[in-house]
């Protein structure tokens, strides 16, 4: 059999881009491309009898006659005396059903991770990996591999013509394979590219996805699911310790080494459930190509990263937090994606992830690019990432990163360097319309599951029902409130008299939104310093600075979310290269601190007035609200009628205040259930002791009335118990 020169020159030149209509058997001949091999002989599939001898017509082509019209392999004979025997990849069927190709072009298919990619399956008979990829301006694409050497002249895929999607199946290999997508781009460029569906990745710096089985754990958090809607209620207790897996705990303490999945299961869990977290929240762990972006500039938003093991070894660490009572939440980036050549940008020769227009499709602040959410295809393959954490790891939650620059067009832009809507607004409506559907599936498909938008605007109603207008996420990080008392705390006790509101105007508008307060890694990292740091005074004035601060946002109207290394007051600001600085809890204060954190947890978790409330706004009351002469703030919380009421004192103020008039709710009992100037958590002990007697006498709006004594820069909870005094 003669092959055609212009068939042999595109196969030699890797110009093939319908490679099914010449490659394997047609018309009783067969035509193989097997670069190097000394022969090529068929045999047929189910006894390997012969089928005939393939000759080489040009080099690595062989081609010849199929002796009977049946389901044949390859036997080649290799120069080092190797003989392979394979079936040939140009005999099987389409990979990806019409409905596959209609869902995933809709942007509606949630299940796209265990459709596209790399999959493990059986056709025919014979095992092998199924490989497909979207790249509708691509020349050409190949599956490239350990496998193949990384000839893209080997396996070119078909092209599904209108999905826009090419697929191939390779038989023969099998989980553990690592591959990539060589692609000839519309821009005549040819350039090989990871896999945006890959389930698995190399280490990086190495960029190769990796096949991957299909998820295939054996979870043991049945009891933990079905509890988690009530647990992640507007009315539960919620407290969140975030992490940077990498830089958390390392074994060898500063050095490159880091904790793996195993290691942070042992490590990490009890430490969190000791704390009286009732989550964590880990930076991206999605697989990003530079450490230095904290997992903020992902490139595959299927894979976990593989610097810290297996998808199976994350999936052992989530099902791990579960048995601990602790929940799950990833940092989710569906605002941008780096430029590496290797990922998403200009993936088939042409802006196809991407926006065309750098006004709309680059980042300034983070030289990134930027999702069209106005593509279906781009939108669904976010979603469908998602649903994929939610679902296949039994994650609990996910924080979405960088919300405020998805809903404006002009977001950290001048004027002129945007585009407006449709409509010549500021308003990206695309994005809006993406995180509502997302809210909403989510909902469908994963109930009791939250998402948290990182949202520092005044957009209405972020964590308001979509049904009603909203955006339909379960809690809002409360930037403002963050802002104001960071800029309160951090000035002299002297001059706060005068910045009072910082404190009071969160209350504004703290049951607007289903709020989280948020002491993230933002404020402890690029030369903000840590949050020890940022208290004023002398020594001992800082750390009772910071426990003030803590019994305030303890206490404050809001769930609450604590970066690493804040809870024993890391001194210095947040390095990624760098463990948490353990050794300080070796110094008492230190120590003591970590020991305010814990009980504030465990008291936050046990008192039903201090988080059953939180988006009511009458589980807030203010007492004492305008004490500027002396920094002092009273207010009260309430949970459901029946219970016991909390009163929180905060004096921010470097004095004491002996005989300090205040009025309570009730005539009774009041008990000082924590203090932070006690001595355990490093204070003078300067406080009240015992019992507390309230008697009846209206003052300041309440019914009863104590003298108290309020120590310096400290809060204090008091606890109604009993009314008759």
């Amino acid at each position: 059999m003669s092959v055609h020169d212009d068939t042999a020159a595109a196969i030699l030149e890797a110009r093939l881009n319908d490679p099914f209509a010449v490659l394997g058997a047609h018309d009783g001949a067969v035509l193989t491309f097997q670069p190097g091999a000394r022969s090529v002989t068929l045999i047929a599939r189910d006894n390997a009898r012969p089928l005939g001898t393939l000759e080489e017509s040009a080099p690595g082509l062989f081609s010849g006659a199929l002796a009977e019209p049946v389901p044949y392999a390859l036997r080649i004979a290799w120069p080092d005396g190797a003989v392979q025997e394979t079936e040939d990849a140009y005999s099987f069927g389409l990979v990806l059903s019409d409905l596959d190709l209609y869902l995933f072009n809709e942007g509606r298919h949630w299940e796209l991770a265990r459709a596209m990619g790399a999959h493990p399956r059986t056709m025919d008979g014979v095992e092998g990996v199924a490989f497909s990829v979207w790249a509708p301006n691509a020349r050409r694409v190949s599956v490239v591999g350990d496998f193949n050497s990384w000839d893209g002249r080997r396996h070119p895929m078909r092209s599904r013509q209108g999905a826009g999607v090419w697929e191939l199946f390779v038989p023969r290999i099998g989980v553990g394979a690592h591959y990539k997508f060589e692609i000839a781009g519309a821009d005549g460029s040819v350039v090989q590219k990871a896999d945006p569906l890959a389930r698995q990745t190399e280490v990086p710096p190495r960029t190769g996805s990796i096949v991957a089985p299909a998820p295939d754990f054996a979870w043991s958090d049945a009891d933990w699911l079905a509890e988690r809607a009530k647990r992640h209620a507007p009315d539960a207790p919620l407290s969140v310790y975030e992490i940077h897996a990498g830089s958390w705990l390392r074994p060898d303490g500063d050095a490159e080494g880091t904790l793996d999945w195993q290691g942070l299961a042992e490590r990490l869990i009890p430490y969190v459930a000791d704390m009286g977290f009732t989550h964590v929240e880990l930076m991206p762990i999605m697989e990003h190509p530079f450490g230095g972006s904290w997992g903020y500039q992902p490139l595959s938003q299927f894979a976990p990263s593989a610097r810290f093991g297996t998808p199976d070894q994350f999936a052992a660490f989530v099902d791990a937090c579960h048995r601990y009572g602790i929940g799950v939440i990833l940092d989710w980036v569906p605002a941008h994606f780096p430029t590496d050549a290797h990922g998403l940008a200009r993936f088939d020769g042409t802006p196809l992830y991407e926006h065309a227009d750098p006004r709309e499709g680059f980042h300034q602040d983070w030289n990134t690019l930027i999702y069209n959410l106005g593509r279906r295809e781009v939108s669904g393959f976010l979603l469908a990432s998602a649903f994929w954490w939610l679902e296949a790891f039994h994650v609990d939650g996910l924080r979405v990163d960088a919300v405020a620059s998805m809903l404006y067009r002009d977001y950290s832009r001048n004027a002129g360097e945007w585009v407006p809507n449709i409509y010549g607004g500021r308003e990206n409506l695309e994005s809006v319309a993406f995180l509502k559907r997302m809210n909403e599936v989510v909902a469908e498909r994963v109930p009791g599951a939250i998402t948290i938008a990182e949202e520092s605007t005044a957009w209405p109603g972020v964590s308001a029902p979509v049904s009603e207008g909203g955006l339909g996420f379960s809690y809002k990080w409360n930037m403002g409130w963050m802002n104001d008392t960071l800029r309160y705390v951090e000035r002299d006790p002297l001059y706060r008299g005068w910045h009072h509101n910082e404190v009071t105007f969160g209350l504004v508008y703290a049951f607007s939104e289903r709020f989280v307060l948020p002491i993230s890694h933002d404020e402890v990292v690029h030369g903000k310093g840590s949050l020890i740091g940022k208290m004023p005074g002398d020594p001992w004035q800082r750390f009772a600075n910071l426990r003030a601060y803590f019994s305030l946002m303890w206490t404050h109207p809001g769930k609450k979310l604590l970066f690493m290394g804040c809870e024993i007051a890391q001194e210095r600001e947040w390095n990624h290269d760098a463990q948490v600085a353990w050794d300080l809890l070796d110094q008492p204060q230190h120590a003591a601190m970590q020991r305010l954190v814990r009980d504030l947890n465990h008291l936050y978790t046990a008192e039903p007035a201090l988080h059953a409330r939180d988006t009511d706004p009458a589980g807030f009351q203010w007492i004492v609200g305008g004490d500027t002469e002396r920094n002092v703030f009273v207010y009260a919380r309430y949970g459901a009628p029946g219970d016991a009421p909390v009163v929180v004192v905060l004096n921010m103020s470097a004095n004491p205040h002996y005989g300090y008039r205040v009025g309570l709710p009730r005539a009774g009992v009041w008990r000082e259930v924590l203090n932070s100037d006690a001595g355990i958590y490093g204070g003078a002990n300067i406080g009240n002791g015992g019992a507390i007697h309230s008697v009846a006498g209206d003052l300041d709006g309440q019914p009863a009335s104590a003298d108290i004594t309020v120590p310096p820069l400290a809060g204090l909870i008091l606890r109604f118990e009993d009314a008759a005094a």
